[in-house]
């Protein structure tokens, strides 16, 4: 009866739990929805490539390519000032500013500053809040 009312926690792997069993659930509604909708998806060849034909490769494969070097950055940057969320507010400016550059018509200085202060002012508003408020740490 002792083992059931004791709980040991291995506080290496615990963190992993939750993600798994979303990753695990998502898995099986994916594989659900490639089972009840085969047809219309084998049928959608031409739509995607319509889609596709017709898309901003330029914009798509740049916020792809910077949202990606986003991610690989922050952990290694904000390892240089650990439990400070450095590393976020460090990537986010940059990433901000440079995604709405990139999704701009027009990139005149007139056009660039409203996406510069958004690139200043926002992600450092979320580092505030999560660091000050919250307490929570980011990378």
């Amino acid at each position: 009866m002792g083992s059931l009312t004791h709980v040991t926690v291995n506080f290496a792997t615990s963190h992993l739990i939750f993600p798994t069993l979303i990753a695990g659930i998502l898995a099986l509604l994916g594989l659900a929805i490639l089972i009840t909708k085969r047809h219309a998806i084998a049928g959608s060849g031409a739509y995607w490539q319509g889609i596709l034909s017709a898309m901003d490769r330029v914009r798509f494969l740049g916020a792809v390519a910077l949202t990606v070097l986003y991610f690989l950055l922050m952990v290694p940057v904000g390892d240089h000032w650990p439990n400070t969320g450095l590393g976020f507010l460090i990537c986010s400016i940059p990433y901000v500013f440079l995604t709405g550059a990139l999704f701009l018509h027009r990139r005149g200085a007139r056009d660039l500053i409203p996406v510069a202060l958004t690139a200043a002012v926002a992600p450092t508003l979320v580092w505030w809040l999560f660091t000050d408020l919250f307490f929570l740490t980011l990378p």
